[in-house]
């Protein structure tokens, strides 16, 4: 059974059929494009309508477009972009999944894949593939929903105002949760406040019966609840009026175990990942699992399957010069918030520690502050050695105890170099920075068996 024929995109986009065909999956990629897709040629930084015979050649089974390119199989539609958003919609409409949307400040892929891991264990179930969390993500997401799935899982991003309100409309969330508001996108916003109302914008898309669930111990939260209107709320955390409360936990080195109680009901997780951030990460998802009327003890054994997304804490034995050691690859992404949270993670290894860490972003003017406070942090975890690239890491260097300071580069290559001169066997390394640092690259470059 197909996915999409070219009737149905014509009927749900008011589009031109000038072609008969039928797609299996979504793309506006042509890298990432799969034999029997459907290429959207949108245009934004790039027209892809230059991209047509490219998508044709790899295998597309016709396109969306503006115009007729070639002998292309085509639909023909106004606007690619809206295209693209009715086609979601449609999608959305055909389906009788109960619709899961996730936000927050950080964490927001984890609980995402572990959501998805969760429910697949009640009945099929799609989600967002990597981060689609954005305009062109949501819509993508939805177009591709299988007509059969039982449940779908969102991951919605934002940092400017407004762009929530947007995605979840589309969406139309039965449940959405807000994992947390910390201090991200500060260089959109003036203060966590005005990050936490733009969060809430989620709430503009969520069904009328539908349910909110939120962090009891994130300082917005009762804010958050203003917000809300009469709508019901779920929420998790430590706090002892919590829904879902944390009442015990236990960390080690390759995950640890969560007491959790629910409507007096004591259920315990045990998790396959690090971190003490994750003992707030189950407790969410098993928020959203009481508010989708799972049963709680098999979606808690379920809970146990989850590891780490790439690039977001997954670790791996390598060599490096001759010498082995653990990498910890948390190159996806970075905040003070979750650095904080990998350098707790990483301590509960054995072992020496050595960080490398690149520019954290968007955080406003005062970035070179929220850089150098991770000093202590970093001490405090038992980091040795900690490498360092980017401008506002410099920043840092020079907070660190003379001791723990290892080379500053602004190369990659620089950056491996000052890995080999440091790393001991036995070492454990995290490697940790926002996107735009690059990071993921040195990552790569170490699995390729850097020498």
């Amino acid at each position: 059974m197909s996915l999409w024929t070219s009737k149905d995109i014509a009927l749900a986009t008011g589009g031109i059929e000038a072609a008969d065909f039928s797609a299996n999956g979504v793309s506006i990629d042509t890298r990432s494009l799969k034999k029997g897709d459907l290429f959207i040629a949108l245009k934004s930084e790039r027209d892809g309508h230059d991209f047509i015979a490219k998508a044709m050649e790899a295998g597309a089974a016709g396109v969306l477009a503006e115009k007729q390119r070639g002998e292309a199989k085509s639909v023909i539609v106004a606007d690619t972009q809206k295209a693209l958003e009715a086609l979601g919609g449609a999608g959305r409409d055909r389906s009788q999944a109960l619709r899961i949307a996730v936000t927050g400040s950080v964490g927001k892929t984890s609980i995402k894949e572990a959501l998805a891991t969760i429910f697949s264990h009640f009945g099929e179930t799609h989600k967002s593939q990597k981060s689609f969390n954005n305009h062109l993500g949501a819509p993508i997401t939805l177009a591709t929903l299988p007509v059969e799935a039982k449940y779908g899982i969102f991951e919605l991003g934002m940092n400017h105002a407004g762009e929530l309100t947007e995605l979840s409309k589309q969406i139309k969330p039965d449940i959405a949760l807000i994992s947390n508001v910390v201090s991200v996108h500060l260089a959109h916003f003036d203060s966590e406040k005005d990050i936490a109302r733009a969060k809430a914008e989620i709430i503009d898309g969520l069904s009328p019966d539908g349910t909110l669930i939120l962090n009891s111990d994130n300082p917005h939260t009762d804010f958050i609840k203003t917000l809300a209107g009469d709508r019901s709320i779920l929420t998790f955390g430590r706090a002892k009026d919590s829904d879902v409360q944390i009442t015990n936990t236990d960390a080690h080195a390759a995950g640890g175990t969560v007491s959790l109680k629910v409507a007096g009901e004591e259920i315990n997780v045990t998790l396959s990942v690090p971190g003490q951030h994750w003992f707030s990460n189950a407790a969410a998802c098993m928020a959203v699992a009481k508010a989708a009327g799972l049963d709680l003890s098999k979606a808690a054994k379920a809970m146990s399957q989850v590891g780490p997304a790439p690039g977001r804490g997954d670790s791996h034995a390598l060599t490096l010069g001759g010498k082995s050691f653990t990498l910890i690859d948390e190159s996806y992404n970075a905040n003070p918030t979750s650095m904080k949270a990998a350098f707790s993670a990483a301590s509960l290894r054995t072992g020496r520690k050595i960080a490398f860490l690149g520019d954290m972003g968007e955080l406003g003017p005062n970035e070179l502050e929220f850089h150098a406070e991770l000093a202590g942090p970093l001490e405090e975890a038992g980091f040795e050695r900690v490498i360092l690239k980017g401008e506002c890491m410099r920043v840092l260097r020079g907070a660190l105890p003379r001791v723990m300071r290892g080379a500053w580069t602004d190369t990659i290559e620089g950056g491996l170099t000052a890995l080999k001169d440091e790393i001991k066997d036995g070492d454990v390394v995290l490697v940790k920075g926002s996107n735009a640092a690059g990071l993921s690259a040195l990552v790569r470059k170490l699995k390729e068996g850097a020498h």
